[in-house]
């Protein structure tokens, strides 16, 4: 194999063949910022109205659903979920004439954001499960049959498993709701120019503490979960091999 070759498949995978950081971010990437950062470029570099910018960032989760329907016959939830989002959000944009109901829009995003995460989890399929298992994941053919052992419910550890599971998606759920609430609540309290800078930092406040948070209390423990059970049958089948291809 040549340099040129190995710097190229080094860019993908890790030393033990093993996707890269960019390879375990991929989901959350296509699924979530690319939408949300187009809209703002959209909107902001372009100067493209709200109506047009949501109408514009809403192809890619458009396509991507309808992708996820006909190659894998399922819906991709995240994409699905920033679908609905961008959606809502024309349909409010059509709502004019007072600035500060049009900041709190904001918050009623957010809260379509974590009303589908808070159904998934009563439903029983947690949805931030789709960003996360790459993370823990990692490519690997042993952590991907573990993966497969847990969330079945034939691993000794499957209950706590699937309790962290379930926490990781109520924590951002609940986190993206309070957001929501704050946004809705400065919109009409605080000063309209200092909210339009204010709900950014918000967001990203959100997102700082839900990671902390989600980290502490499911996604760290669901590794260490993770890793024994991969420990225990450290050898994959074809058909857990298949799975941490995919």
């Amino acid at each position: 194999m040549t340099k040129n070759a190995k710097d190229a498949k080094s860019q993908g995978q890790d030393q033990q063949g093993r996707p890269s950081m960019l390879e375990n971010f991929k989901p959350l990437l296509i699924d979530v910022a690319l939408p949300l950062g187009s809209y703002y470029v959209f909107k902001e570099a372009f100067g493209m109205s709200t109506f047009a910018a949501l109408a514009w960032s809403s192809v890619g989760p458009a396509l991507r659903t309808l992708w996820s329907l006909v190659r894998e016959r399922s819906a991709n939830g995240l994409a699905l979920l920033i679908l609905t989002v961008n959606v809502v959000g024309l349909a409010l944009s059509f709502v004019s004439g007072d600035p500060r109901l049009m900041l709190a829009k904001d918050g009623a995003v957010s809260s379509t954001v974590a009303l589908g995460i808070l159904v998934s989890v009563a439903l029983g399929r947690p949805m931030m499960t789709e960003g996360m298992k790459p993370f823990l994941v990692k490519g690997d053919a042993a952590r991907a049959g573990a993966w497969q052992r847990l969330t079945s419910g034939s691993a000794a550890g499957s209950a706590d498993f699937r309790s962290r599971e379930r926490a990781f998606s109520l924590v951002w759920g609940v986190a993206l709701l309070l957001e929501c609430v704050a946004r809705v609540v400065g919109a009409y309290t605080v000063p309209v120019d200092t909210m339009v800078w204010l709900g950014g930092v918000l967001m990203a406040v959100m997102m700082v503490v839900a990671f902390v948070v989600s980290g502490a209390v499911a996604a760290g423990p669901m590794e260490r979960i993770l890793g024994e059970e991969a420990a225990a049958r450290p050898t994959g089948t074809g058909r857990e091999k298949l799975a941490a291809a995919c």
